[in-house]
């Protein structure tokens, strides 16, 4: 089944405009749970608490407020609000082209595909092919939802995605984190761990080799629920705590028969990771 559009906009360089759609490129499938009453099983429903009034409050008697010192806020309506944001634009002007490796990972936030619309199909391919050549990502900033953002333009395989970034204050300094004293080197120690690092290293990324056992567990004991099983999880042993000599570490490493992930059928390595990740279950006698 086709994708479904969530949105449309126009890309522009230069005099070029091209009109693209939105369209979402990842979803998580990670695990949710309802929060039941377990007396009759209903879903509960959260409320409002005001803890000064002590009393349920309406959403209709709220307010927005801007934490300014401790406790202390600055109220807004939306009324205000929305005179603040940023008038509505559906264009996405490039500012800049730079090579992807400049850009790091931690600016990421998320990602969308862009096709184009009707009209744009020739500029639309015509972008992507030059970028895609010069081996270089856009940077734009877009207005969504009042708010302007800072958006990259990628050329993929056949077509453009577009990441919205975080902007450079709302990046944490790594210079912030304590990192300790790496200690004098052994001999041979960096020898050695290039040499692990070799023998797992795949020819490229290949994400479809890795399952989320977790997700694969929890689904297995949710089908045995539903059709009336018994079940008893079964924590793993906590792991001992060892003091390892790191020079012995690598060499037991090396001598270990392994292979990269993604090197492995997904029948060979799924037990290992199952056996790491810890809990099993078991059906009740």
């Amino acid at each position: 089944m086709p994708a479904r559009s969530v949105g449309s906009g126009t890309v522009s360089f230069g005099l070029v405009s091209i009109p693209v759609r939105f369209y979402v490129a990842t979803h998580s499938e990670s695990p949710s749970f309802n929060l039941l009453h377990q007396p009759c099983g209903s879903r509960i429903r959260q409320q409002i608490f005001c803890p000064r009034c002590e009393r349920t409050v309406e959403r209709s008697e709220l307010v927005k407020g801007y934490e300014v010192t401790k406790d202390q806020y600055v109220t807004f309506t939306d009324d205000e609000l929305r005179a603040l944001e940023t008038a509505a634009s559906s264009s996405i002007d490039i500012q800049e082209f730079v090579p992807l490796a400049d850009v790091d990972p931690v600016f990421f936030e998320n990602a969308h595909y862009l096709g184009p619309d009707k009209g744009g199909e020739k500029a639309y391919h015509l972008l992507a092919d030059a970028m895609r050549e010069r081996a270089v990502v856009a940077l734009a900033q877009h207005v969504s939802r009042g708010k302007e953002r800072l958006v990259l333009i990628r050329p993929m395989a056949t077509g453009l995605a577009l990441h919205t970034l975080y902007y450079a204050d709302e990046v944490r300094s790594f210079d912030d984190i304590f990192l300790g004293d790496a200690g004098k080197r052994r001999d041979g120690e960096m020898k050695l761990a290039q040499q692990l690092i070799a023998e797992l290293t795949a020819k490229g990324f290949q994400p479809d080799q890795y399952r989320d056992h977790y997700r694969d567990r929890l689904r297995e004991v949710v089908d045995r629920k539903v059709a009336g099983e018994e079940t008893t999880i079964v924590a793993a042993a906590a792991p001992r705590g060892q003091v390892i000599d790191l020079m012995e570490a690598l060499k037991q490493s090396l001598a270990r028969e392994r292979k990269p992930a993604s090197a492995m059928p997904a029948e060979e390595h799924a037990p290992r990771r199952r056996a790491a990740a810890g809990g099993r279950f078991k059906k009740k006698q």
